[in-house]
């Protein structure tokens, strides 16, 4: 996979969802699944993800809508607010996997504004579908499930990127093409008597752009592998700022919930 066809990390504008991907009559019959089968080959059905037995990606998403209806269903929503919350693990998702490079920011961005969109009344543009406590139980699910993997679903929907590099060499002679190579390997091809004369022949002296090459491809491992060890350390910096990001926000959550009760009482 080029650098030309890697789509960079992109921010999406949050809109209301309800009745977007799950409608009336869907849900009339998602309501009607009883049973773990049942909901799972429906929503197969509805998915088109009748290939989840063979499909590592189906199988994946169908445990992905599964928990989705399934935490809606613990919580007590409406066939409305049921709706909308599928859509918003649904958008979040595909917004995480359009892209091989990192995106955490820009998805977790994108599902708060999508919950947000569905928590406050200012129509046309965002309605009061889920109150405070609703809106905390949501938040608290998806960085507990879906952002706690993140890595995961990037790693099975995403392509994985590799760095190729082609060295030409100044003053030598460019490689010939496969299709020249295997035609005068096959002209090239000797006798035993021919082979055994070959190897009597004393070996023709070290070619001297032999010793620049071994330096420039000692100097390019070197390089590489000094690329590899900050790539490395990239990755584990970004990887500890999302781990404390998402203390942070568990530890606000907790506090918000412990007032909340507090009021109650």
């Amino acid at each position: 996979m080029g650098p030309e066809s890697l789509q960079q990390p992109q921010s999406h504008k949050a809109k209301i969802c309800m009745w977007k991907d799950i409608d009336v009559h869907s849900m009339d019959l998602i309501n009607k699944a009883e049973t773990t089968d049942a909901l799972k080959s429906l929503l197969s059905e509805l998915f088109h993800l009748q290939d989840f037995d063979s499909n590592p990606r189906s199988a994946i998403l169908l445990d992905l809508y599964f928990y989705t209806i399934q935490f809606s269903r613990e919580q007590g929503f409406n066939r409305e607010q049921t709706s909308a919350f599928f859509s918003i693990v649904k958008d979040v998702h595909e917004a995480c996997v359009e892209t091989p490079l990192p995106n955490v920011e820009e998805c977790y961005s994108y599902f708060t504004e999508l919950v947000f969109c569905h928590s406050i009344r200012r129509p046309p543009f965002s309605i009061n579908l889920f109150n405070q406590d609703q809106l905390v139980l949501i938040t608290d699910y998806m960085i507990n499930t879906y952002f706690r993997h993140y890595k995961l679903y990037k790693y099975a929907f995403t392509p994985q990127v590799r760095l190729d590099l082609s060295l030409t060499y100044i003053g030598m002679p460019e490689p010939q093409p496969k299709d020249e190579e295997a035609a005068e390997s096959t002209e090239a091809t000797l006798s035993p008597l021919q082979e055994e004369m070959e190897e009597s022949v004393v070996a023709p002296e070290e070619s001297p752009t032999a010793a620049l090459r071994e330096f420039i491809s000692a100097q390019l491992n070197q390089e590489l592998a000094q690329l590899r060890v900050s790539v490395e350390q990239r990755l584990k910096a970004t990887e500890d700022q999302f781990n404390a990001k998402l203390v942070q926000l568990e530890k606000a959550f907790g506090a918000g919930k412990g007032s909340s009760k507090g009021k109650k009482k």
